[in-house]
Formats: structure tokens, sequence, C-alpha cells
């Protein structure tokens, strides 16, 4: 009986280990330069987190709108006269499109959580949101570098060339949706690890394994 306890408390011990590993070792090992340097700071963007998942928010501009056409054609209130952030996330189809509050919570999307499931990306429209918050960081990215954003975003959606495919009914409102998404979710790389990794591409410095919020937020704060 004491064997397999032993065996578990070692698992958990060592994910642990790493996930401290994770957030205190940053990557890139060598900063690149502040992504908000003040010659060519250029655009903000929100990293939103609660305890178990992170999202990106990006300027809602005639910018966004051109290259984010698409949600537009589904049905989104981009033009809208007080939209102005563009919310996005990464995750576990099952979980992420079954459970919008914990009350909705259900066995099978829980277990395709925690083990390997297709993925998605979660869409959502923002007005005005209030700097500094609980739950909401922000940064400063040069031009360059909020293209490179840009594109990691754009490159998460699976499609064939302008079209990306929604998923019919899914959603939390009248405002957002779900698209299908590259690449498979596993609770080790989830959706903070997709976070962490988009901001990367802005730049930014982020621990080397971020599978929870508290460790994506800890080593920004930490390396940026």
């Amino acid at each position: 009986m004491l064997k397999p306890v032993r065996s578990l408390l070692a698992v958990l011990l060592s994910l642990l280990a790493l996930a401290g590993a994770g957030t205190l070792v940053p990557r890139p090992l060598w900063s690149a330069g502040h992504p908000g340097s003040a010659e060519a700071a250029a655009r903000r963007i929100l990293v939103l987190s609660n305890p178990i998942h992170t999202d990106i928010a990006i300027p809602l501009d005639d910018e966004t709108r051109r290259r984010f056409a698409f949600l537009d054609e589904s049905g989104m209130p981009l033009s809208h006269p007080e939209a102005r952030w563009l919310v996005l996330g990464w995750g576990g189809r099952a979980f992420y499109t079954q459970t919008p509050t914990w009350a909705d919570l259900k066995p099978l999307p829980l277990l395709k959580g925690l083990t390997l499931d297709r993925s998605v990306m979660h869409v959502d429209v923002a007005g005005d949101i209030v700097e500094p918050s609980e739950g909401i960081i922000g940064f400063d990215v040069d031009a360059e570098r909020y293209q490179a954003l840009l594109a990691f975003i754009a490159a998460s959606f699976r499609g064939e060339g302008d079209r990306v495919d929604v998923i019919p009914g899914a959603g939390y409102g009248a405002n957002d949706r779900f698209f299908e998404a590259d690449g498979w979710f596993s609770a080790l790389l989830g959706c903070n690890t997709w976070t962490a990794a988009a901001l990367r591409a802005a730049g930014m410095r982020t621990g080397w394994w971020n599978p929870l919020p508290v460790t994506l937020t800890t080593s920004l704060a930490l390396f940026n």
C-alpha cells in the first residue's frame, strides 16, 4: 500500500520541481532587448489570467479587423462602437467548449483536459479594460514584435487560405466564437504554454515551462 503512495508523491514532487524550475529559468536565457523600448513602443497588449487559464488581448483597431477579417464573417461584432479589445486563447476542445463555468464541469471533458484532446481557439470581444486590475498585466511592444505576435496568433487557427473553421453552436455568449486550431492539447502543453509561446513571439521572456497561470505571470514579472 505504501509503495503506490510513495510513487504518487514522487510524481507530484517531480512535477512541482519542474514547474518551479520552469518558472525560474528564463526562456530565452538571454534578453534580446526590452520589448517596450521607448523609441519603438507601438502597441499595448494585455495578458488576462484566472486560476487555470490565460488569454491575450490585442487592440481592436483597423489593422486587427483586416488581419482577422474572418471573425466578422463568423458574426462577431468587431465593428461595434464600444469594442476595444480582441481577446484570444487556445485550449482543449472538449473542456474549453463545454465548461463555461465550474458548475458545467463534466467527467469526459475533464478527462480529455487532463490527457489529450484536439485544440480550439476561443475569441471574444471586449470593451474598455481597466489597468491595473487583478488578473490583468499590460505590456508595450514595438511594431515589429507586434506583427510577430499577430502572425503567431493567426497561425494557431486551422483552415485553408483565408478560410478558418468556426465550430457551429460553440460559444459562451453572443459575442464570442470557437474555431478549430492547430496542434494537440494536453495538461503539460496547454493553454498557458500557448500564451507563453505567443508572448515570446512578441519579444518577451517567460519561464521555460509555464503550465499554470501563476507560473507564467510570475515569470513575466521576473524577466520583463
